[in-house]
């Protein structure tokens, strides 16, 4: 489908979806939002991508929200022309970062970060469930929503201190300051820090690629849903009971015969199994509750 405010081009089993509003930074609207969960949901039913990169034209990766409403940006109701008393429970009012973050999180590819320039607010907390997080060296980032009077968004509160831990996570959303990608890589934000855009593609698509060569897609999706599911259990025996089952169907499957034979025979792997028709019955979808 055409796209206003991304672009989507899929590139044999690497996907890159780029933030298309160059001429504001990539700041974030609800139409973007809207498109990358569209896109998203076109790479997880399309079988031969293995990996999904976000990165951003021109400058910036994403500037955070787009503030051209002004004092009105943040006030929801006040855009909506609500009537009558205000329900917060109502759906209508759901953090339009947090619902992007949610497809994310449950996205059936690994997701990979190419920030490529400034990443700031929602450019910054959409990061946070991607799987990897590649960055150029001395972008600027912030969590800065202390500083605009509201607060976190893109369920920050929940990705944030597990990816970087408590401490850094208050640090910067607290105080809302801005600090550069050399903090982000020594705080385990960031993977790997490059010269320039062009070499930021580079590592993020070999990482894709390596992916995509030598991994199942269904270990994958399944993997990546659990390791994210388990770090809230407190003991070990939630992730002992999941991993059980992973590993019993996993080895019935023909996935499991393959890895051990291109193993044994010294060759890439040609795995079988597809995430859009063979994921196993217990596979945790992120199903939404009531709101």
């Amino acid at each position: 489908m055409p796209f206003a405010t991304i672009d989507l081009a899929i590139d044999g089993p690497i996907a890159t979806l780029t933030l298309n509003r160059p001429q504001a930074m990539n700041a974030f609207t609800h139409e973007m939002g809207e498109e990358i969960r569209a896109a998203l949901d076109e790479t997880d039913a399309n079988d031969e991508v293995r990996a999904v990169i976000f990165t951003g034209a021109g400058r910036g990766f994403c500037a955070g929200a787009d503030l051209s409403t002004g004092a009105e940006t943040f006030n929801a109701v006040s855009q909506a022309q609500a009537q009558g008393e205000l329900d917060d429970n109502d759906p209508r009012w759901r953090d339009s970062g947090g619902v992007l973050n949610l497809r994310i999180w449950a996205s059936q590819k690994p997701v990979i970060a190419a920030i490529n320039g400034p990443a700031v607010g929602i450019g910054a907390t959409m990061i946070l469930p991607m799987d990897v997080r590649f960055a150029v060296k001395g972008a600027k980032m912030a969590y800065p929503f202390s500083r605009r009077g509201i607060a976190w968004d893109g369920a920050a509160s929940w990705f944030l201190p597990r990816v970087v831990g408590v401490s850094t996570a208050m640090d910067w959303a607290l105080s809302g300051r801005t600090f550069r990608t050399e903090e982000a890589h020594e705080a385990g934000l960031i993977k790997s820090l490059h010269d320039d855009p062009g070499s930021l593609m580079e590592a993020a698509r070999a990482y894709a690629a390596e992916l995509a060569e030598m991994t199942a897609p269904v270990s994958v999706a399944v993997m990546r849903q659990m390791a994210w599911r388990m770090l809230g259990p407190h003991t070990p025996m939630d992730a002992h009971r999941i991993e059980s089952k992973a590993i019993l169907h996993a080895g019935m499957g023909p996935d499991a015969a393959e890895g051990v034979m291109s193993f044994l025979e010294k060759r890439p792997p040609d795995f079988p199994l597809k995430p859009s028709e063979d994921m196993p019955p217990w596979y945790p979808f992120c199903d939404e509750e009531e709101y």
